[in-house]
């Protein structure tokens, strides 16, 4: 008999069974389920802590990524999984975002959602089950979430919208939309797609809620039949009294602050005005504690009556901090060619948000390896942001990229990826890197803005440019207002985070989060409507800066070649040991890569270095013809009947007793030639059926200043490269005949 009692519910999703188990692994944990589809299986935990004595949400997520998942041992130095990487950050993210709102007001026990992906089967993806079992662990823990959230992807393959598309099928996707939400309503998108219009973005997300509301009535069911007694919370009160006084006594003083003109001159005035309701209704005494307390109580108050009085300005009287209209874009500045010794550098300056994107261009040698547990494992494009403290004003720790600085990042990356031309037609590696310089909302969508002109400085052939706006939502009662690049306020205290970013032909990148349940389609179309209309304003303005990707790139920048030989020839290329290729490197300062199919890559710093390495390739790797001439080529042997000539490495040709001197003959080869002589030849004859190329002096009278044709029919009409019929094209070949001729000398 087991000492386990599993309790299992079962939800049919899309092709695909999901299910969410629980009572059996990890039972101390406050709720734990192990969520599974196909061989996928993933480990979710809610767990509470203390209480805290904040006034913020203490809650953490973290995505613990296990390499022994898809049967591999981690690369690292130490063969031990290091720090969370793009993949599990980024999933993290998203199981925060849709929940985070969903806890009460007052809630500050510590609380920790850890999530372990079990096992991959790089077929159903880890990210989507690990979003549902967060919120089933919740659901059976004690912890008060008001609603379950459920969680979808959409794609859209060859024209048809799929319900959780199999991994495979993941880079063929026009659209991959993950969804999140309650039964009630939508709470956060995240998507990447090529070019997709509004109309459909809006129907994949009908369905998506479709799919939804069948995974919250599963959580649901797993959670009446083992769901732990919640926690009751009372939610913090302010005294309405108090609240009448302030704004009574300093009502219109807020609204002057607000309507400040610059963000750090407005929080300034606002701190002034808070500064003075402390001092009048929390005045110090002699008892520091309750002094303390009254200061938090009149703060709290204070920040109630900010927050209410901007919100109702914005939706209500249709009035915004900076006083733009609801669908007006701060004033845009653009700039290309910031940074002289960057390969690609541009600045876009949006209002009070100011981005520096540089472009730096590399080797295949330089693509980023992907130590995860999906299907990808390099990246030649990648895009990172950073946002150091100055850019607000502040001083602070500078400690590698935080969670928000990747998830910004991969953001971009979405949205740039459509436009960047693939290996065939460049192959650099590509790295963007946004800097946040000065940030007042919307720096990931001003970023977007930034890497695509600086991409098109640098002479990368992208086939669109792309920008990005955030849109803001501020719904008070039936009143409610779509606002069009949102500065930080608008962010703050809005009820929906909206950034889309495309092309002059469509959505590339999408990233929504709703606060609020009562966000209609209706409105999410206007929201997308005006997005567009603003997405196409920015592309203007950026296009007076930069009209397309340039011809030249950057002097700075390095140059690669792309050439295709026969793949019998890739051993010619490398040499023995590697010996020809190494040599070829280092004569001109290049990286050579040698692919399987006879595809070759050449990196130089110059643009004359590699057209003189891409031309000897050439001519190593050409099939010989008559009348190609060879300066310089080296005698490798002599024989009784001539010389062996090395043409290229591992082709030689022969070049018969007859010809070695023009004009009359010699008793033996040694008489004109030695081995390891450099001498002028030129292909008199090939016998490509036999593998044999014939040779004469390219000073010979016979052949000099003749062309192909006349040398060709001279050959023909019996003045034969050699009477043995020529050398073989190819080392071993040659070999052959070598030995053939040492044969018949010791005859």
């Amino acid at each position: 008999m087991s000492i386990f009692e599993v309790t299992r519910v079962t939800a049919q999703i899309g092709d695909d069974e999901i299910s969410f188990e629980t009572g059996k692994l990890a039972k101390q944990a406050s709720g734990a389920v192990v969520v599974k589809s196909g061989d996928t299986q993933v480990l979710s935990t809610a767990t509470m802590g203390g209480l805290r004595d904040v006034d913020f949400l203490p809650l953490t997520v973290d995505v613990e990524e296990r390499m022994y998942a898809v049967g591999k041992i981690p690369g690292s130095f130490f063969r031990r999984e290091a720090r969370a990487g793009e993949k599990a950050t980024l999933t993290a993210r998203m199981i925060d975002r849709p929940i985070r709102p969903l806890f009460p007001k007052g809630w500050h026990y510590e609380t920790q959602l850890v999530t372990i992906p079990m096992s991959v089967d790089q077929e159903h993806p880890y990210d989507i089950l690990a979003m549902n079992g967060a919120s089933a662990a919740l659901a059976i823990s004690e912890i008060p979430v008001a609603k379950h959230v459920g969680a979808v992807r959409i794609g859209k393959l060859d024209g048809d919208f799929v319900v959780n598309p199999n991994e495979e099928d993941h880079e063929n996707l026009d659209l991959d939309l993950i969804v999140a939400g309650t039964d009630e309503a939508i709470l956060m998108v995240e998507a990447g797609a090529h070019g997709v219009s509004e109309a459909e973005i809006l129907d994949a997300l009908d369905i998506a809620h479709g799919e939804i509301k069948k995974l919250t009535a599963t959580i649901e069911e797993l959670r009446q039949k083992v769901g732990k007694e919640k926690l009751v919370v009372e939610a913090p009160s302010i005294d309405e009294g108090l609240l009448s006084e302030i704004r009574s006594s300093h009502g219109q003083a807020l609204v002057d602050a607000i309507a400040t003109t610059g963000k750090l001159e407005r929080y300034e005035a606002i701190d002034g005005v808070k500064a003075d309701v402390i001092a009048r209704y929390a005045p110090d005494s002699d008892d520091a504690d309750a002094d303390a307390a009254r200061k938090s109580e009149v703060g709290a108050a204070f920040d109630s009556i900010e927050k209410d009085t901007i919100r109702k300005a914005i939706a209500v009287d249709k009035k915004r901090p900076d006083g733009r209209a609801q669908d007006e874009i701060r004033p845009i500045e653009c700039e290309v060619d910031v940074s002289p010794r960057v390969h690609g550098s541009a600045l876009f300056t949006r209002g009070e948000t100011q981005i520096l994107g540089n472009v730096t261009l590399g080797t295949t040698r330089m693509d980023m390896r992907i130590d995860g547990l999906g299907r990808e494992t390099t990246k030649t494009f990648f895009h990172h942001y950073n946002f150091p403290p100055f850019s607000v004003g502040e001083a602070g720790f500078m400690r590698g990229p935080k969670r928000r600085d990747i998830g910004h990042g991969a953001l971009a990356e979405r949205a740039l990826a459509p436009s960047v031309p693939d290996q065939e037609q460049f192959p650099y590696v590509l790295r963007a890197v946004s800097e946040t310089l000065e940030s007042n909302g919307s720096s990931s969508m001003g970023s977007v803005c930034a890497s695509s002109m600086a991409m098109q400085a640098a002479g990368v052939p992208v086939s669109s440019a792309v920008a990005g706006v955030a849109m803001g939502l501020i719904k008070e009662g039936d009143d409610y207002i779509v606002l069009t690049d949102i500065a930080g306020v608008e962010d703050h205290l809005g009820d929906m985070d909206f950034k889309v970013a495309g092309s002059a032909d469509g959505i590339n990148a999408l990233q929504m989060d709703i606060k609020i349940t009562g966000v209609t389609f209706d409105i999410l179309a206007d929201a997308l409507e005006q997005a567009r209309k603003g997405r196409l304003f920015i592309l203007d303005r950026m296009a007076e800066a930069i009209d397309g990707p340039r011809e030249e790139m950057s002097p700075h920048a390095p140059r690669i070649e792309s050439i295709k030989i026969d793949q019998e020839k890739i051993g010619a290329v490398i040499g023995k040991g590697g010996e020809t290729i190494r040599s070829l490197c280092e004569e001109f300062e290049a990286e050579i890569d040698v692919e399987d199919d006879g595809t070759i890559r050449i990196y130089a710093p110059t643009g004359t270095q590699v057209e003189d390495a891409v031309a000897r390739i050439e001519s190593m790797t050409k099939e010989a013809e008559i009348g190609d001439r060879y300066p310089g080529a080296k005698v490798v042997k002599t024989t009784t009947f001539g010389a062996f000539v090395e043409l290229t490495k591992g082709t030689d040709g022969l070049l018969h007793i007859s010809n070695v001197k023009p004009g009359g003959r010699v008793e033996t080869v040694e008489e004109v030639l030695e081995s390891g002589q450099e001498i002028d030849v030129t292909v008199a004859e090939v016998d490509r059926e036999r593998g044999r190329i014939g040779l004469r002096m390219t000073d010979d009278p016979a052949i000099e200043g003749k062309s192909k044709e006349e040398i060709s029919a001279l050959s023909s009409g019996g003045g034969r490269g050699g009477r043995d019929g020529g050398g073989r094209g190819g080392r071993d070949g040659s070999r052959r005949r070598r030995d053939r001729g040492d044969r018949d000398r010791r005859n």
